[in-house]
């Protein structure tokens, strides 16, 4: 199959990536490691209620962030089909397909969160419920979240792993760097996978398996704002 030569739109869809890839990566790590590793603490309902409870602004930071990340997200994947639909317009719209099922899971994901926040509200129609009922209510809404999360990272490594061998075949961007892309999502759909079957080793897993998928993708988006894409090779191997 031909490829043929980058065109303007591509050429501006590959600056969006760049900076699509740099912000979401931020701000998922905000959310959810800055505002976890502060307010959440594992097995431990009493801690994790007072710490939301007295860092409520700081938890609606981390919803907000999540929705933020959601939307530009979106703004990525469109930009990375539209660089990559020269390649394989199917396999290109597969890994966007997947990545909207990641992108929808993301945001239902941060609904439990609005739970959490009436749940540490102390309204007035929460006094019938003890503190321990409260504490485990919002344990409960925390691990709906968190599963949710382990989903839509399992659609998101689908999707990244099928936009990187479309960069591996098209030499848009290093091979070495496309193939650390395949390799690093692969491995993030492998461990949430691995999770869900046997959750316990979630605490073995987290955060380790991102890290190759967080320097991919800081590495592609810096990548693609100061080189841009490179002119494919003649001839899809």
């Amino acid at each position: 199959m031909l490829i043929g030569a980058i065109d303007d739109s591509q050429r501006a869809a590959a600056k969006i990536a760049g900076i699509a890839f740099l912000v979401t990566n931020a701000t998922a790590m905000f959310a959810e490691f800055y505002v976890n590793s502060r307010l959440v603490v594992t097995g431990n309902g009493a801690r994790t209620f007072a710490n939301i409870a007295a860092s409520q602004t700081l938890y609606r930071l981390g919803i907000a962030s999540h929705l933020f990340t959601g939307a530009a997200v979106v703004a990525l994947i469109v930009a990375l089909y539209v660089i990559l639909r020269p390649v394989n317009r199917n396999l290109a719209l597969l890994a966007l397909s997947w990545r909207l099922v990641e992108t929808a899971i993301f945001a239902a994901s941060v609904l439990p969160g609005f739970d959490v926040l009436r749940l540490v509200s102390s309204a007035a129609y929460l006094r019938g419920f003890a503190p321990d009922r409260l504490q485990a209510l919002t344990m409960l809404s925390l691990s709906a979240h968190g599963a949710a999360y382990v989903v839509g990272l399992l659609f998101f490594g689908l999707g990244s792993a099928v936009f990187c061998y479309l960069f591996y075949k098209s030499n848009y961007i290093p091979r070495l760097l496309a193939g650390l892309g395949v390799f690093a999502s692969v491995l993030t759909s492998a461990c949430m996978f691995a999770i869900i079957i046997f959750p316990d080793l979630s605490h073995r897993l987290v955060p380790g398996c991102f890290a190759p998928i967080f320097i991919f993708e800081a590495v592609t988006g810096f990548w693609l704002l100061i080189k841009g894409l490179a002119q494919p090779n003649p001839t899809l191997q």
